[in-house]
């Protein structure tokens, strides 16, 4: 038999709700709609639902409009049922009760990040640590300090010392003996890196783990080596085959990386991605989506990361969506699609929320004049009380709008326009009153979803006039 779901929406939204849940045919024979009486269903606030709602509920659960702010938990333990937050937009009510209902979990991953800090030697201690601090809170779980060649790091002990004291873990990558040396004696987790005959500067038995290169290039039989020698001194370690650039050998890179694992089916792997990351004039979340999705599948759970590159400032970031995303889907035994959009940073998977005959019908029932704006396969459209107009662009639908003469209005209405028009041509989702979802590659403020949003400034302006 069907669950019986009971969904709470608003007048607007009634028709289009009820067309959708009977696409679903059989599967939505025991699901019910309740108008809960306000125009908007995003409106419905918690009173509104303890007041209005009938008694008792004859459902197992019931689904919210994914914008009504209300406290979940007060209200299922009011009505004696599961209330949960359903999708911003019918259109995605289909995803949201796929095999994968509600939210995936992205709380789980088992890949560590590296983030390296690539001018340290001429950074001040402070500056280090600033950085440091702003790395881990993007998702790094290991501050790397890097060397530069020919340019002394006369304050690395102290920084190693201060980053330790605040609680990081550091790593030391320099291509130098002598300061690899200084960061072991200085308390480093790791060093990057070492080889089999460089190892040496390591005491028996100790707690630093460093990451052991091939030396030759390329040459895995010598990193095997490396690993032996640490093993037989009791030396933890990770592999780094090294993974090259776009033709300077990416491919035969590829490949060390699948025949380590093959020769070392247990061993710790780290993978560098900055020289794809850094050096190819991509969008770097796509390129770190591929790099991780090949980390996912060798069992590669140490990355070296660098954003140096104006266009790779979230790569961090990038590296902490795609390792969640990837883990998840990997438990699931499953392709890495629908768990998460915090890599879609261009274009969306679905754009439109509506179709225009939808947003025309909506149209024709409304019996107010304020401006409401969508975006669909067409354009982009904007609404209000006998009045109905599509465009691709903004400009050319401000001289129908009516507000030369207001300030504050037409202000408001560029904005969104204009933001509706960017929306279109990417191929986004568009939401009236909410900023475009360009995923990781902007911070996104926590919202509380458990009461409304103060007044925007148009709004508040008009209020006090």
């Amino acid at each position: 038999m069907s669950e019986r779901l009971l969904f709470l929406t608003g007048h607007l939204a009634l028709p289009r709700l009820e067309r959708m849940l009977a696409s679903f045919g059989e599967e939505a024979s025991g699901w019910r709609v309740h108008d809960i009486g306000v125009k908007v269903a995003a409106l419905m606030t918690q009173e509104i639902i303890l007041r209005r709602l009938p008694r008792p509920l004859e459902a197992e659960r019931v689904i919210l409009p994914g914008r009504c702010r209300a406290d979940l938990r007060a209200l299922s333990e009011a009505f004696g049922a599961p209330f949960e937050r359903g999708p911003e937009e019918i259109a995605d009510l289909p995803a949201f009760f796929g095999k994968r209902a509600g939210k995936a979990d992205l709380t789980r991953f088992d890949m560590r990040i590296f983030a390296e800090i690539v001018d340290a030697s001429i950074m001040s201690v402070d500056e280090v640590v600033a950085r440091a601090q702003a790395l881990t809170e993007a998702g790094a779980d290991v501050i790397d300090l890097g060397c530069l060649p020919d340019t002394p790091f006369p304050h690395m002990e102290e920084t190693i010392r201060a980053l330790k004291a605040r609680g990081f873990k550091v790593s030391l990558d320099s291509a130098r003996r002598d300061e690899l040396e200084r960061g072991a004696c200085a308390g480093a987790d790791h060093l990057l890196s070492l080889d089999e005959h460089t190892l040496s500067i390591l005491p028996d038995h100790s707690s630093l783990v460093p990451i052991l290169v091939p030396n030759p290039h390329g040459d895995l039989d010598s990193l095997q080596r490396a690993a032996r020698i640490a093993e037989s001194r009791g030396i933890a370690y990770i592999l780094d085959p090294i993974l090259d650039p776009i033709h300077f050998g990416l491919a035969a890179s590829i490949e060390r990386y699948v025949e380590t694992r093959r020769r070392e089916p247990t061993a710790e792997i780290m993978m560098g991605t900055g020289n794809l990351t850094e050096l190819t004039d991509a969008d770097s979340s796509g390129v770190t989506a591929v790099l991780l999705g090949l980390c996912s599948e060798l069992d590669i759970r140490h990355l070296l990361t660098v954003q140096v590159s104006p266009h790779t400032r979230r790569t961090v970031q990038e590296h902490d969506a795609a390792r969640r995303m990837l883990y998840a889907a990997r438990a699931d035994r499953a392709l890495p699609k629908g768990y998460s959009d915090a890599l879609l940073q261009i274009h969306d998977k679905r754009p439109y929320a509506a179709t225009p005959d939808e947003i025309s019908e909506l149209a024709r029932e409304l019996r107010d004049e304020n401006f409401r704006i969508e975006v669909a396969e067409d354009g982009i459209h904007i609404y209000a009380r006998h009045f109905h107009r599509v465009a691709p662009d903004a400009m050319s639908l401000f001289p129908e709008l009516g507000v030369a003469k207001d300030g504050a209005h037409a202000f408001y209405l560029a904005s969104e326009l204009t933001k509706a028009e960017i929306a279109f041509r990417l191929g986004k989702r568009y939401r009236q009153d909410e900023p475009l979802d360009f995923g990781c590659a902007l911070d996104r403020a926590v919202e509380d979803e458990t009461r409304l949003r103060e007044a925007g400034h148009t709004l508040r302006k008009a209020r006090e006039q």
